[in-house]
């Protein structure tokens, strides 16, 4: 993926999505505002924007954790915004999803923790949910911790039992809102190395938010500029220009941009 060219066919398509939050009977306050964007197969893809831009809200609208008030949302050549509750659930085991804040059973084991959506959705024995479970954490390089508690883990060790958790079901979209903010830098770069390493080798499509913008330099194949809840513009570093603020930023304080995201 070397140029604006090179992009693959859409997995991640948004039609003129849009969601505003209700303060009171007769006041509502828009987060996303009418965006359209299509985000390929395999891309590592990342959501810059300021405080309050809405570029959480997007990530969310992807696996319709916000539902969007107009617009439609297609993932892997289903439309989400047209299924029933018992077809998104099933759509959405295809796609993954990661917080700040890791979100880990305190009380159970690494291994319990990671085999929860599996027990959860069913449909797998005992023994197939251990070997998907062993796998998962082989990836992450946490094979030696499935007997132990988050507790007892770092905060980059966490966001890794985090990160196999997503990968369980084995989906083809993986969302990341703010996943190293919480983290200090030396974990940061573990973590991002994880996240490209499980692009590379799985093909899974990632979309991260982060207001780091040296993270999403890091990461990145492209990124979506999200002001005040409208898409400023895509930055394709391979053009090595941008309109806007933030995506100008991107590519002059961030030369590497252009090196790393398309090694």
């Amino acid at each position: 993926m070397n140029a604006l060219t090179d992009i693959p066919p859409p997995l991640i398509r948004l039609r003129d999505v849009a969601k505003a939050f209700r303060i009171d009977r007769k006041h509502s306050v828009p987060a996303v505002r009418g965006v359209s964007l299509d985000i390929g197969a395999g891309e590592i893809f990342g959501i810059a924007g300021r405080s309050g831009a809405g570029k959480s809200t997007l990530l969310r609208l992807v696996n319709l954790l916000e539902l969007p008030d107009t617009g439609t949302v297609t993932v892997a050549g289903s439309e989400l915004t047209a299924l029933s509750r018992r077809e998104l659930r099933a759509a959405r085991q295809n796609i993954g999803m990661i917080f700040q804040q890791f979100n880990l059973l305190q009380n159970a084991t690494v291994a319990d923790n990671v085999a929860f959506p599996l027990r959860i959705h069913g449909g797998r024995s005992a023994e197939a949910i251990a070997r998907r479970v062993a796998e998962c954490l082989a990836l992450v390089d946490l094979a030696d911790k499935a007997h132990s508690h988050p507790a007892q883990l770092s905060g980059g060790q966490k966001q890794r039992v985090a990160i196999a958790r997503a990968l369980a079901s084995g989906p083809a979209v993986l969302l990341c809102d703010e996943p190293t903010s919480a983290l200090d830098a030396q974990t940061t770069r573990s973590i991002l190395a994880t996240l490209r390493d499980i692009n590379a080798r799985l093909g899974v499509t990632i979309v991260i938010v982060s207001h780091e913008l040296d993270v999403l330099a890091a990461l990145c194949h492209r990124v979506a500029i999200v002001e005040d809840g409208l898409l400023a513009e895509v930055v394709d570093p391979g053009q090595g220009h941008a309109r806007s603020g933030l995506g100008r930023e991107l590519i002059e304080l961030h030369p590497e941009f252009v090196a790393v995201a398309h090694a």
